[in-house]
């Protein structure tokens, strides 16, 4: 089931970004005290219930950058199923948050007035305010968390008389949502239709015929397999303002949505930095993710050459696996099915803290960390603490000192210990004290 998008916006520095890590609990947008600091739209999943969307602040359109990130508040008005206006509450409304207020209301889509920063003793009446046309404003602070269960609650309110269903993750059934991602016209469509076996979605050779996310569910091995076909993703400068932009969010969207994301890289053309790119935000969402390589039978490279190339493009992500399709012949797509199960499976894999301290004992027994002379980092025990992605928690003594090189061996290690193919691991360090 599709997931409403909830869109964040309004001036710079009424505290979006707070808001939003507040939400997705976690910090995962840039806060700073500095105006403009948020300058790409940033896409967070709450509790499997919505997309958040946190946009740039909006500015006085000077230059083309400026320009550029009015687009974005545009195109997440666009996309986005409930709105969350964030203000300033010690500042009187100007010109602009009327702006802001009237674009948000003509869209004609539910919307919230957040009123910020409300712990400060300067905070202004809800008089000052009704002028925007908004009812019913919430009062917040992202600081001592004021309001936010209030908020939480609005937003689930709004999205359920908006016929959205908010209580997917109670009900969450086990299938499995494998999202197809990469540059336009790498060939998701026609591996969409080739891994559905039916002709859902539209295929052409020209680029971004994808607008929205296709989707169909069928049945693997027991399993039920939700595949998701998004728009081909381009460079930010070069995305058409609109529609196309608009497809951006859905799709970035998707990758918060899915459980595992195939990657398609072309085998005829070159690998780019937006690929890279791609892979680095799905590592970052902490998704599974499988480097698909299509048109494998058009291209006349040794498959040795396209792999030793992958594997130096891409040695960020040295556990994602490699599958060579065609969607033409139909050359390996099942096996799809297969590593997205083999890494969904990975990423729910609960470990004792048993055998996780055995490993840290005799990883830390065959190479020792590195500290000053006489301080040197002490790890003691280790634990995992979620799933999906799976983290585990390492506390000691002077882990300020803990190498980044230190941290990879200790990754090294569980992975060779354990089959976490295609999925991300996450480590934290804590001091006992």
């Amino acid at each position: 089931m599709k997931l409403p998008v909830v869109a964040i916006i309004g001036q710079t520095n009424a505290g979006k970004s707070s808001i939003f890590n507040r939400l997705v609990r976690k910090s995962q947008a840039i806060v700073a005290r500095e105006a403009g600091t948020t300058r790409d739209n940033v896409v967070g999943n709450v509790e499997g219930q919505y997309v958040l969307i946190d946009t740039a602040g909006l500015k006085d359109p000077n230059d083309e950058f400026e320009a550029h990130i009015q687009d974005q508040i545009d195109d997440a008005v666009n996309s986005a199923d409930l709105i969350l206006i964030a203000m300033d509450s010690t500042k009187y409304p100007n010109h602009d948050d009327k702006l802001i207020a009237k674009k948000a209301l003509k869209s004609g889509k539910p919307t919230l007035l957040l009123l910020n920063k409300s712990d400060l003793g300067e905070a202004l009446p809800f008089e000052e305010f009704y002028s925007l046309g908004i009812q019913d404003p919430i009062r917040s602070s992202a600081t001592t968390g004021l309001g936010l269960n209030e908020l939480r609650g609005r937003i689930l309110k709004e999205l359920q008389d908006a016929g959205f269903n908010t209580h997917q993750k109670a009900e969450k059934t086990k299938s499995l949502k494998l999202a197809l991602i990469g540059r336009p016209n790498v060939g998701k469509s026609s591996l969409f239709n080739s891994l559905a076996k039916k002709q859902q979605a539209i295929v052409a050779n020209l680029s971004g015929t994808t607008r929205d996310i296709n989707r169909t569910e069928i049945r693997y091995k027991g399993q039920t397999i939700e595949l998701l076909d998004t728009a081909g993703l381009r460079k930010p400068g070069k995305r058409e303002v609109g529609i196309e932009k608009f497809s951006a969010l859905r799709s970035l969207a998707a990758i918060e949505e899915a459980d595992v994301c195939c990657l398609l890289v072309d085998a005829t053309e070159p690998h780019s930095k937006l690929d890279q790119s791609l892979a680095g935000q799905i590592v970052d969402a902490g998704k599974g993710i499988i480097i698909v390589v299509t048109k494998t039978d058009l291209e006349h490279k040794d498959t040795d050459e396209i792999l030793d190339n992958l594997e130096y493009d891409f040695n960020f992500v040295p556990y994602a696996p490699v599958v060579m399709t065609s969607s033409v012949t139909g050359k390996n797509v099942t096996k799809i099915f297969e590593l997205a199960q083999q890494i969904d499976q990975a990423r729910h894999a609960e470990l004792k803290t048993s055998d996780l301290n055995k490993l840290l004992e005799d990883a830390v027994r065959s190479h020792a960390p590195a500290g000053l002379k006489n301080t040197h980092p002490k790890l003691r025990y280790m634990v995992q603490t979620d799933t999906c992605p799976p983290w585990f928690v390492v506390y000691g003594s002077n882990l300020s000192l803990l190498h980044w090189s230190y941290k990879r061996y200790l990754e090294r290690r569980l992975r060779e210990a354990y089959d976490f193919t295609g999925t991300p691991i996450c480590f934290s360090f804590r001091n006992r004290d």
